[in-house]
């Protein structure tokens, strides 16, 4: 009998890593137009003549429109899960970057974000979702492997624009409708077994039979939660909006030299999300969280003062820290509130999308106010907000802070 059924175990073992790298793929594509659109802003705002302000209402915009939808369509899809969202949400992609790169007013590119992030907000929860699905007991790596394909995405990002986008203005991002139409194909193909997979109890019985957490107890550490996610993605978009006008002005160099730190910051980001959910195994949730914040604060505050080489160095440092624990915090979220991943993946994604929407709009207009260097050397504090971490429950309260 064990004989008889090891293929078909197997076999479904195969598929599930199958959809795992679906997603993650699916997220790299993703990310990648996402993060296009802040690396053209310099371009953007020398074509059509933008003010910083109005820079920073595109990444509101594309941000806010994730921050609200997402923890919605969680919900939703906790109670009613939707396979054919996954292609569904890369649709409006595609429609988003063709509009952003053919858009030759401020209304139309305000409109284009929205779409991207309508997009994203379709994408994250349901991925996430499958990417749970596919790990069976690994859900901490499996969330670091999805995590990984968005930072990869975000790290391209910065030299596919600078070199590819940058000779053909504008719109050369419709280079990047060709990732929206893959990822359409990748997701309805991702779709198919997330079909087969909710004919199936498994995930309702591993959520019935998860630890309950009292409802204070959880306030507050999801409370602890959100204040280190605003520390983390304000300050990541201050590096990906306004770093490079920052470089650019101090240095003196080209446009495309400024996204090389960028790129090397996203990368090394997809190294540390790729390292943090092993790292979380090894030493515990909190700890890990509390050093990927608390412990980028000594590199941040250099950075404004660093040479170009230093600067290298110092974002490659910044970004493997800051993101080792987006993937960590993600499931120690998912483990305060169980049976709730799609609640939980779209709220803290949606957060994510909207502090970072928030802080673009308010950087925007205090470099209008005063310039982009004191903007950027004011950003260089918020990493220290990640001493807040060290009064998140530790790992065996949350595991043992239960009631039935």
């Amino acid at each position: 009998m064990k004989t008889a059924t090891s293929p078909a175990l197997a076999a479904a073992r195969s598929y599930s890593v199958y959809a795992l790298i679906g997603v993650t793929l699916a997220h790299l594509l993703n990310d990648a137009m996402q993060s296009a659109v802040p690396a053209v802003f310099p371009l953007l705002r020398q074509t059509l003549n933008l003010s910083f302000a109005q820079v920073g209402w595109i990444a509101f915009m594309l941000n806010v429109t994730a921050c609200v939808l997402q923890p919605f369509i969680g919900s939703i899809t906790d109670k009613r899960p939707m396979p054919l969202l996954l292609p569904g949400g890369m649709l409006f992609s595609l429609v988003g970057i063709i509009g952003m790169a053919y858009s030759s007013h401020f209304a139309g590119l305000l409109i284009s974000a929205m779409l991207l992030g309508i997009g994203s907000s379709v994408l994250h929860p349901e991925s996430s979702r499958v990417a749970h699905l596919a790990a069976g007991k690994g859900s901490g790596l499996a969330q670091s492997v999805f995590q990984v394909g968005g930072n990869t995405g975000q790290a391209l990002a910065p030299l596919a624009v600078g070199f590819l986008v940058m000779p053909y203005g504008t719109r050369g991002l419709i280079m990047f409708a060709i990732a929206a139409i893959i990822g359409i194909f990748v997701q309805y193909a991702v779709s198919r077994w997330y079909k087969q997979q909710l004919v199936t109890p498994r995930a309702a019985k591993t959520a019935k039979a998860a630890v309950q957490h009292p409802r204070g107890f959880v306030a507050m550490a999801i409370s602890l939660l959100i204040v280190l996610l605003f520390s983390k993605f304000v300050y990541v978009a201050s590096m990906t909006g306004y770093y490079s006008f920052y470089y650019m002005d101090r240095f003196q160099r080209p446009f495309e030299d400024a996204q090389i730190p960028l790129f090397v910051l996203q990368f090394a980001g997809m190294l540390g999300t790729l390292l943090g959910g092993p790292l979380a195994d090894r030493f515990g949730r909190k700890k890990i969280i509390w050093f990927s914040i608390a412990g980028t604060a000594p590199f941040s505050l250099l950075l404004p003062y660093a040479t170009p080489f230093w600067s290298i160095v110092l974002c490659a440092l910044i970004g493997m820290i800051l993101m080792s624990g987006f993937s960590v915090i993600i499931v120690y979220a998912q483990e305060l509130l169980p049976g709730k991943i799609g609640t939980v993946s779209g709220l803290f994604f949606g957060l994510a999308f909207g502090l970072a929407g928030l802080g673009s709009v308010i950087m925007g207009w205090l470099i209008d106010l005063t310039n982009v260097s004191f903007v950027i050397q004011l950003c260089a504090y918020l990493p220290l907000l990640g001493l807040l971490a060290m009064f998140l429950p530790s790992d065996a309260k949350l595991a043992g802070n239960a009631h039935p």
